[in-house]
């Protein structure tokens, strides 16, 4: 079992072409203060949970590839996180990144410049 597991995550990993960005990253959290009407509605109607892997983008970000479920590998973070949402056009070259109820955390993480990579699937390179 844990072999197929494995393998499966393997050629998910190879469906993919990587590409490095340095990017402005804050943290938000799914509730009415921060994004209205609905805290946990994302932009492409997703209904966001705590624990969820994801993150907003800056508009401008969408032309770059960054575009709905997009992977992506966030510098002094676990695992890979999905675009899900978009942010209000007046940022540019930002990541969002979701951390549920967790205000706390949130504010500590504050404001950071990372390093991100993103994944464009394989066939669209060529």
């Amino acid at each position: 079992m844990i072999s197929s597991s494995l393998s499966s995550c393997a050629e998910k990993e190879e469906q993919w072409t990587w590409k490095s960005m340095e990017v402005t990253a804050t943290a938000y959290n799914s509730i009415a203060s921060q994004t209205k009407p609905l805290a946990n509605v994302a932009a492409w109607g997703d209904t966001l949970s705590p624990g969820m892997k994801c993150i907003a983008v800056s508009r401008d970000l969408l032309s770059k590839g960054l575009k709905y479920n997009t992977p992506v590998k966030i510098e002094g973070f676990e695992g890979i996180y999905l675009v899900k949402d978009k942010m209000n056009k007046r940022w540019e070259k930002r990541i969002d990144i979701y951390m549920g109820l967790d205000v706390q955390k949130a504010k500590e993480w504050g404001r950071r410049k990372v390093v991100i990579q993103y994944g464009i699937p394989i066939e669209e390179m060529k």
